[in-house]
């Protein structure tokens, strides 16, 4: 009886002494990626803040323990939940992803094995940021515009996504709220062009749409849309053509990806349920021969690899097949 109590009594003290050491610990790893990231807070928010880090860096460490085709890391959204994150950085508004018949016509050649437009020549700009605004839809459609008239003219031009956001209202396009890239490349192609981003630059608020035609810089002739969940005629296209625009269902899991092949059992496979756009700009197999796209994100340099992610080919994997397009350059 003695030794059960002594056992008792060592436990108490041992979860007395242990419970403000990994509450310490966890504030020091907090107040490191505080300085990495320069965030400031008043005190209630610091400790809720704090407390959301928490439980994000326990979804983290329990994901990297386990055995996963991809890897997640801190970084500039560990202090958001995921309800926060979609609020800010996906498409609230819903879209209807609805292109089921395409005219894009694939070769009836065999496709390379791998392609990399960003290792092609000088085709693809570099990553950008969003920032606070839904408006992923703009950085997809000037992401594939400004490729595509580099491969037709040799000239790679920082196309503005500021005049999307402001003006493209009228073909369902919904500025910070969300839109889709094809409907985005239509808008240019019937207003006769888009400005550059020296010329109409970012601020990432809705605001009065200031479109000079004489500042026009880019234009589009017209815009194909590929069958929805054709992922073949996908890979048909950035093989051969350009990067594509493709937009997919982005859930709680994403927001922490690092590195590696990025696959989900938590999204939904159909047109209803995208909320991000983003570029694939090629596309490979792992040494495991799991296929992959190369994508483009609109985070930032500071998320993912250097702002790109790896997601599964071949697999229609969280809708990212059900509504890809390009355009076709005016040249």
């Amino acid at each position: 009886m003695a030794v059960g109590v002594v056992w008792f009594i060592c436990t108490v003290v041992t979860l007395i002494h242990s419970t403000p050491f990994i509450l310490l610990e966890e504030e020091h790893h907090f107040k490191q990626w505080m300085s990495l990231h320069n965030k400031v807070y008043d005190t209630d928010e610091y400790y809720q803040r704090l407390h959301v880090f928490t439980e994000n860096k326990k979804i983290i460490d329990l994901h990297n323990a386990g055995n996963h085709s991809f890897t997640m890391g801190l970084n500039q959204f560990s202090d958001m939940s995921f309800e926060e994150f979609r609020k800010f950085y996906l498409l609230t508004q819903p879209q209807n992803c609805s292109a089921t018949k395409g005219h894009h016509v694939s070769r009836t050649r065999p496709n390379p094995r791998s392609v990399d437009w960003r290792k092609k020549g000088n085709y693809v700009t570099p990553v950008k940021n969003q920032g606070h605004c839904g408006s992923c839809w703009t950085f997809s459609t000037t992401g594939c515009l400004e490729s595509v008239n580099a491969i037709a003219t040799g000239r790679l031009i920082s196309l503005s996504e500021q005049q999307l956001i402001d003006c493209a209202h009228n073909f369902k396009n919904y500025g910070c709220l969300g839109g889709l890239p094809s409907q985005a490349f239509e808008y240019i192609r019937y207003n006769k062009g888009l400005m550059t981003e020296e010329d109409y630059p970012y601020t990432g608020h809705d605001e009065t749409c200031r479109f000079k035609p004489s500042h026009a810089a880019a234009f589009v002739r017209d815009v194909v849309n590929i069958t929805s969940y054709d992922e073949k005629a996908m890979v048909d296209a950035v093989a051969w053509l350009n990067p594509v625009s493709f937009a997919f269902e982005v859930t709680a899991d994403f927001m922490h990806y690092k590195e590696g092949v990025y696959t989900s059992v938590q999204c939904k496979k159909t047109a209803d349920v995208v909320n991000h756009a983003v570029l694939a700009v090629g596309y490979g197999v792992e040494k495991n021969s799991v296929p992959y796209w190369i994508v483009k994100n609109s985070w930032g340099t500071a998320w993912g690899m250097d702002g790109y992610f790896l997601i599964e080919r071949g697999n229609n994997m969280c809708g990212l097949a059900a509504c890809a397009s390009y355009p076709l350059p005016l040249y």
